[in-house]
């Protein structure tokens, strides 16, 4: 495809007019080419036809007896037929043995291959003293006994019809000269009426507030842009569920600092009392402490959570072994539920690995807060410790669960689909925490294509406890 309009940037209105264009371009040019054909056959046929009946006539001329062919011609016929101002006229006579009877001897004879068909006019084109000519020739019937036919040729040269034809050429080609320019014009000015649309849409666009993502109107653009136009109103819905998102996920995490840092000035305020003793400035160490935990907790698990969600791009996955890294979060946990009087443990296959396709980091991320969460909503004392257990079982055919269940309160069937927003916390609970964990969990476990499921570990029970399930695809043989 030639192109009209070089362009740094890919042009819709110039693609069209290249595609337009070109194609008009070479039919001009193959019109052009076909014209000149057609002129030169147009210019050809009176000619030819004059030619042919100057051959006919002299052919009347020819007389024959058993002995000899004669031909005469009268000196006021040589004259007519030498009597063309623009091309050489040129006639050959030549008898039943060849013998030369009258007009020019230079004249070319017709090829010897040639089959003899008396009284028929034929027509072809030679060369004489290197000028192209065009001959009508004829043989004529004799009747000396066993002679060939007498030829009679009447030649001229081309000028007249070289002329002729350039004259048909102009006169055809010159408007098109013309309608050219005109059509291109009208090309241009139909396709920037055609695309119209396109530029009005344009403006509609940028002309729109920063704020604004209501749909774009789809009943005012052509059936071709309608796709466009949905698809752009796709993005629109889903850009404003994201910013509704985050300016959500933004005020409730504001809020849930506020707490920590409030309690930070306020210990702060109570420590420089002139009046504090050295127990009261402990004390309010002691709460400064345990609100700077909280407040680094909740930064934690925002930053998680963030780095979860992250732009739901993929995440980069590699094969890992899913009791392992279940086993790593629950040796690192131990120090905290042994504070708390909790007994932590973990069950699994024993020389088995729980081979998955995951991300290690967010998969112990994952594990950790579940666990957290367990630790966080189990009652335990040292008298009565709670019980928090992490168990991975399945297979390669089924996939791997993992497991993770509590001896706790349990969470009601009206709260469990809640308890996976951000910042939701159970009613009645004063358990520390920002309810990001099981909002991360949920995140996740969606990056990792897992299936969670939440029910009680002791159905029935006072306590029936919360057991948090995740179903993973098993990784297949050949990626071990």
């Amino acid at each position: 495809m030639v192109k009209l309009f070089q362009r740094r940037q890919n042009s819709l209105f110039g693609e069209i007019l290249d595609w337009m264009l070109t194609p008009l371009l070479l039919i001009w040019a193959i019109t052009f080419g076909l014209t000149w054909l057609v002129a030169e056959g147009i210019a050809r046929v009176p000619f030819d036809r004059g030619l042919g009946h100057n051959a006919r006539a002299l052919a009347q001329l020819v007389q024959s007896d058993e002995r000899q062919v004669r031909f005469q011609l009268a000196q006021s016929a040589h004259e007519i037929l030498h009597a063309d101002e623009t091309d050489e006229v040129y006639y050959q006579v030549l008898g039943a043995k060849g013998e030369f009877l009258g007009g020019d001897r230079s004249l070319p004879p017709p090829h010897d291959d040639e089959k003899l068909v008396t009284d028929e006019l034929r027509m072809r084109d030679d060369v004489l003293k290197g000028t192209p000519i065009r001959v009508a020739y004829i043989w004529v019937r004799v009747q000396t006994p066993d002679a060939r036919p007498a030829l009679v040729q009447v030649a001229e040269t081309l000028e007249k019809r070289s002329v002729l034809a350039h004259e048909i050429i102009q006169g055809v080609m010159l408007p098109l000269f013309v309608i050219l320019p005109l059509a291109v014009l009208l090309v241009w000015l139909a396709l920037a009426r055609g695309i119209q649309p396109l530029n009005q849409l344009e403006d509609r666009i940028r002309n729109r507030k920063p704020d604004d993502m209501s749909p774009l109107d789809e009943s005012v653009v052509p059936s071709e842009v309608l796709p466009l136009v949905s698809s752009i109103n796709d993005l629109l819905t889903r850009l404003q569920d994201s910013i509704a998102t985050q300016k959500r996920f933004l005020a409730d995490a504001a809020h849930q600092l506020k707490t920590p840092l409030a309690g930070l000035r306020m210990q702060a305020d109570l420590a420089q009392r002139t009046d504090a003793n050295a127990d009261d400035l402990k004390q309010s160490l002691k709460q400064i402490g345990r609100a700077s935990m909280r407040a680094t907790h909740t930064v934690n698990q925002l930053l998680a959570l963030a780095r979860a969600e992250s732009s739901g791009a993929p995440v980069a996955m590699q094969t890992c072994d899913l009791i392992s890294l279940t086993m790593d979060v629950v040796k690192a946990s131990l120090p905290r539920a042994m504070d708390r009087h909790i007994d932590l443990g973990f069950e699994g296959p024993e020389d088995t690995r729980a081979l998955i396709q995951g991300n290690p980091t967010l998969l112990k991320e994952m594990v950790r807060n579940l666990i957290d969460n367990a630790i966080n909503y189990t009652p335990s004392s040292a008298a009565h410790p709670g019980v928090v257990t992490a168990r991975v079982s399945g297979g390669v055919s089924m996939g791997w669960l993992l497991q993770v269940e509590d001896s706790g309160h349990g969470i009601p069937l009206a709260e469990r689909e809640r308890v996976f927003e951000p910042f939701y916390r159970a009613l009645g609970t004063e358990a520390d925490g920002s309810g990001l964990g099981l909002a991360i969990v949920q995140e996740i476990a969606d990056k990792h294509q897992a299936k969670i499921s939440l029910k009680d570990t002791h159905p029935g029970q006072a306590q029936p406890g919360a057991c948090f399930g995740i179903l993973f695809n098993a990784s297949p043989p050949s990626t071990q």
